[in-house]
C-alpha cells in the first residue's frame, strides 16, 4: 500500500507527567494509521514515540522509525512495529532521513531533542530548504511558555511574523492534522475528516 501522506512527528522518549500526553500521542497515531497515513518517526519504542507508532500500526498505518545505532538499546529500537527501520550512524542522518521521507512535520510534547528538531525544520522552512507544512500540537498548553518566549522574539525584533506563521499551532488534532496533509498539497480537508 502506498500511503496517501507521510508525517515525521516528533516527541518525547518519556510520556510525560500528563495522562493527556500519552492520549494526544494515541489519537495522532490513530488519525494517521484510519486515513491510510505514514508515520516517519525517530523510531524508539519508548514514550511517546513508542505510543504513536503502536497506534499508527493498531490503525493500518504503515511506521518508519529512523534511529542512530547509538540510542537503538536506550531508546528500545521498535524494529517489531515498523515496516521500515532504518539503523544509522547519528543524529544529522536521521534527521535528514526523516525530513526526507516526510510530506509535514508536527511537533507533539517532548524535551530537548523535539525542540531542536522542531527548530532546524522550522529554520530550513524559513530558508526555503523545503515547503514542508510545520505543526505544533499544544497538549494541555504544553507549549504556551514556548509561543509566549517566540511572540517576545518578534517583539524584541529578532524574528518577523512571517516566520511564526510558518509554524500552524492547535490543541485541536482534528483541525491540526487535515490542516498540514491539506497544506503539503496532499489532500482536501474535507475527506480527512470523513474518517
Amino acid at each position: 500500500m502506498t500511503p496517501a501522506f507521510s508525517i515525521c512527528v516528533y516527541c518525547g522518549s518519556r510520556p510525560g507527567t500528563e495522562p493527556s500526553f500519552v492520549q494526544a500521542a494515541t489519537a495522532v497515531g490513530h488519525w494517521i494509521g484510519s486515513h491510510q497515513g505514514q508515520l516517519v518517526y525517530g523510531g524508539g519504542g519508548n514514550g511517546l514515540m513508542g505510543t504513536v507508532a503502536r497506534a499508527t500500526k493498531s490503525a493500518g498505518g504503515r511506521v518508519v522509525g529512523i534511529i542512530p545505532h547509538a540510542l537503538a538499546e536506550k531508546e528500545s529500537a521498535n524494529d517489531a512495529g515498523c515496516d521500515e527501520l532504518h539503523m544509522v550512524d547519528n543524529m544529522h542522518q536521521r534527521k535528514f532521513m526523516m525530513a526526507e521521507r516526510a510530506d509535514a512535520f508536527l511537533a507533539l510534547p517532548g524535551g530537548i531533542g523535539t525542540f531542536e528538531e522542531l527548530f532546524e525544520v522550522w529554520t530550513w522552512r524559513q530558508l526555503a530548504f523545503h515547503n514542508k507544512p510545520i505543526g505544533l500540537l499544544n497538549v494541555d498548553g504544553y507549549y504556551d511558555g514556548l509561543l509566549a518566549f517566540m511572540q517576545n522574539t518578534v517583539d524584541k525584533g529578532f524574528v518577523s511574523d512571517w516566520q511564526l506563521d510558518f509554524v500552524h499551532q492547535s490543541d485541536s488534532i482534528e483541525s491540526l492534522l487535515p490542516k498540514l496533509v491539506e497544506s503539503a498539497g496532499l489532500a482536501k480537508a474535507e475527506g480527512l475528516k470523513a474518517i
